[in-house]
Formats: structure tokens, sequence, C-alpha cells
């Protein structure tokens, strides 16, 4: 029979769960609530029970469960120890130990970005490369590093934060304390918050008409189809944004000299008109050796890149050591 193992990325809002072969082939998958006002023992019971749930209908039950968590975790112990968004923070909860009882099978914890990275690189445009980061552009701005094949993951699990790298030091305050890190110049929320004061201004007429006037249908998408269809002060700020964004690829770039740097998350998802422009400025900010080779591409996996490494550290579980 083959050995399936399961997976789950957990966010704050939904949690992705699959059950899958080690090769990352999905048999059998669901999206729950997270209801994290309920407590992690609350939500870890229930992501325990939807895996059980798929076990039932796959005919066999996981060698192994994989969970990407937003924040800090203590890799060896199983633990989380500080997930930012979440109620109580998480601090502290066994989380290893209390799945572990549930479903009778080795449990690894690891950053969702960091999944996210290693999903690309075992099943996605990594697997046929040395060397790449990831750049996670969501609500936030993660990102994680793979060197020789091998995820980098530092004694906290949280190696590649390469969102709060400083690109302008007087700039907007970042919620990790610091200022103008490359999450307040490129989330998903810096690029939308612009968007809507040109919409209230006047000055994204596009946009205006695409989302009927209501601002909370405004996302990195329709700004992207407006500035396609002309409104080009829209455009214009998706390229100075685009341009930060190239600052911090030149950086990692510099110091890793990566074949690949993989961007994916919803603001990812504006496609050329993003990416074009960055790559652009990721070139023009690198000056000690040619850039041709390195790759700047969007995700293969989009959304499902976080699920997916979740199933590559529960299926590595199984050969380490």
């Amino acid at each position: 029979m083959t050995t399936l193992v399961a997976g789950a990325d957990l966010g704050g809002t939904t949690v992705s769960i699959a059950l899958a072969t080690c090769d990352g082939k999905i048999v059998a998958e669901a999206k729950i609530p997270t209801n994290s006002h309920e407590g992690p023992e609350a939500v870890l019971a229930r992501i325990s029970e939807q895996v059980l749930t798929l076990a039932e209908e796959a005919g066999s039950r996981p060698a192994a469960f994989g969970l990407g968590v937003p924040g800090l975790v203590d890799l060896s112990a199983g633990t989380t120890k500080f997930l930012p968004n979440m109620p109580t923070k998480w601090r502290d909860v066994e989380v290893a130990k209390l799945v572990t009882a549930k479903l009778g099978c080795p449990v690894k914890l690891l950053n969702d970005a960091r999944a996210a990275t290693l999903g690309e690189l075992r099943y996605g445009l990594g697997r046929s490369i040395n060397s790449m980061a990831m750049l996670t552009l969501g609500t936030g701005v993660g990102g994680g590093i793979a060197i020789d094949g091998k995820l980098v993951l530092g004694p906290l699990g949280a190696a590649g934060e390469l969102g709060h790298q400083r690109i302008m030091p007087d700039g907007p305050l970042c919620g990790c304390g610091q200022r103008g890190c490359l999450e307040t110049l490129v989330s998903g929320p810096a690029f939308t918050g612009e968007a809507v004061r040109l919409l209230k201004a006047g000055l994204a007429p596009g946009l205006h008409k695409l989302v009927d006037g209501d601002i909370g249908k405004v996302s990195p998408r329709e700004m992207a189809q407006a500035a396609r269809e002309g409104d080009e002060i829209l455009a214009q700020s998706i390229r100075r944004r685009a341009g930060y964004l190239g600052i911090g690829v030149a950086n990692v770039v510099t110091i890793l000299h990566p074949d690949l740097v993989v961007l994916t998350g919803g603001v990812a998802e504006m496609g050329d008109i993003l990416i074009d422009p960055v790559r652009t400025a990721a070139r023009k900010h690198v000056g000690m050796f040619p850039t041709e080779n390195v790759q700047v591409e969007k995700s293969v996996l989009g959304e499902k890149a976080g699920l997916l490494g979740t199933i590559a550290l529960a299926a590595e579980s199984l050969t380490d050591g």
C-alpha cells in the first residue's frame, strides 16, 4: 500500500488540510475555519479530526503529519513559541505532543513561509535548481531560503525572514517594531492602501468602476486589472512599489546569489505588471556580478505552496536520521 502523509497550513481564518503521497500527489483535502478564538487546543483538535476524516476517505492513516504555522516554532520540541496574529499568541503550546496523541504518528512544525519555500523547492520550480529564495507577499511578507537543495532554518526556524530587511530607514512603522521593512512597502495592505487613497482622490477611475466604488473589494488583483485597462497613476504606484520589491530581491541576490527567486501570495498574482519591473529593479541594484542567470518568477504552486510544503515536511520526517 502506498504510504500517505498529511499536512496542514494554519492561517488566521482558515486551515488547509491534505492527505498526499510522499511525492506530493494530493489524494484528499479540505478547508476548515480556524476559529482561533477557541484557543490552541480546540483548533488542534479540529485539525486532527479533519485529518482522520480524510484518512477514512482515503482508506489509510498518515505515517507523518506536517503543520505550517504563522510564527516562530521550536523545531526540535515541536512547540509554538510566538504566533503574533493568534489569540494568546500560542506561546509554548506543545503542538506535536497534542496532535501525535490524536493521530498516532510523528508531527513536525515549520513556519508557514518556510513551508511554502519547501513546497516550491520539492514540488515546484525548485526541483531543477541548486539554490533559491522565496518571498511570500500577502497580508505580511515572509520568506525562505534553500541552499544546495536544503532549506536553511537557523536555531529558531527563523532564517529567511526576508520581509523584515529594512529598505527605507525612516519609512512606515512595521509590526516588528522597526521602520521601513520591506513588508511595510510591498505587502497586500501596502498596495491596497495606496489604491484606496487614489480611488478616494478620484485618481483611479477605472478601479472605481471595477469595484463599484466599494473599497472593500479592492485587492491587488483588481489593482492590476485596472492598471492594465488604463489607470496610469495606479500603474505608476504599482511600478514604484515593484521598485522597492526589486531592491529587496537585489539584496537577497547579492548576499546569496541564488539560481532562483520565487514570488508567491496575493500580491504576486498581479503577474507581469508587477514582476517585470521587479526583475528590472533587481538587476539595476546588483553591481557585484552578472544577474542574467538569476531567475525571478511567480510560484507555479500558488496558494498551495504552503500546504504542499507541509506534505514535504511530513514526507522528509520519515527519512530523517
